[in-house]
């Protein structure tokens, strides 16, 4: 074993190269949307799926982003790493442009990005602007869409379109506001794509897990409370992790799930069934 990269993995529950747990996604390929960190949920995503044998396309936001980004696709050994900002034109088309000249197909894509400006956010949904409600649609909502209809083309054989939902999406949950109606946007969008692209057998879920410490929740006003309220309130009381979640997404992306699609995955140690 290669003590020294054992060293510097900062993920190595997520990650580990010397040890794959197995061959269920070997000769797959796949896109993963929104890794920023190595706390981000779609970096969890992603590591299980090359875990599990996928071969990996991941995207930076910007080039600032990119110097936490490229050591995290080093370390998956991901086969493509291209920028995408879903506000800019074009650049989602540059993305599937690329993805298709070098491999031809996709057989699975991840979208894991979310936004809503901070002061639209903070405050009652009553009250949020046109702006910041349209901004938080688009980046949140429609850039799935968006990604499902550049994946078609390329899912030759079928394929598998998988977002992330929370469960404010279906119930109130206090100081989400805005994101709330968003994300039950897209978790219609889910049920409506299932549909549309079933007869292709393009599969496609939602998977919504509990509240973790990701940049992206950072913004959520008292997200310390949120967190204590789901460790409390959760059968287990405690928190899921990103390699949980991203064990779930490698199993709706292969093919045991294969009897599955328009569903909402919940990954939150059992929170969305208490009272």
């Amino acid at each position: 074993m290669n003590s020294k990269r054992k060293a510097v993995d900062p993920l190595p529950t997520v990650w580990d190269p010397d040890s794959r747990v197995g061959d269920m996604l070997k000769g797959k390929r796949g896109l993963v949307i929104g890794v920023a960190n190595a706390d981000s949920i779609a970096f969890g995503c992603a590591a299980k799926l090359r875990a599990f044998g996928a071969e990996i396309a991941l995207t930076y936001l910007n080039d600032k982003a990119k110097k936490h980004v490229e050591p995290l696709a080093g370390q998956i050994d991901a086969s493509l790493l291209l920028p995408l900002d879903v506000t800019q034109p074009g650049q989602m088309q540059a993305v599937f442009d690329r993805i298709g000249a070098e491999w031809g197909r996709l057989d699975f894509a991840i979208h894991s990005i979310a936004f809503a400006p901070r002061e639209d956010l903070h405050g009652r949904v009553v009250d949020c602007s046109q702006a910041g409600f349209l901004q938080a649609m688009q980046v949140s909502c429609h850039s799935f869409l968006e990604m499902a209809r550049h994946s078609e083309p390329l899912m030759k054989d079928g394929g598998t379109l998988i977002t992330m939902s929370y469960y404010g999406a279906d119930k109130v949950v206090s100081n989400y506001n805005l994101m709330g109606p968003v994300k039950a946007a897209l978790e219609a969008s889910v049920r409506y794509l299932a549909k549309e692209l079933g007869e292709k057998g393009i599969r496609v879920f939602a998977v919504s897990p509990g509240p973790l410490r990701t940049r992206a929740a950072s913004g959520i006003a008292h997200f310390d409370e949120l967190i204590e309220m789901a460790v409390k309130r959760s059968p287990g009381q405690r928190l899921v992790d990103i390699a949980e979640i991203g064990r779930v997404v490698a199993f709706l992306a292969g093919g045991a799930s294969s009897g599955m699609t328009g569903d909402v995955i919940y990954v939150d140690a059992g929170l969305h069934v208490m009272a």
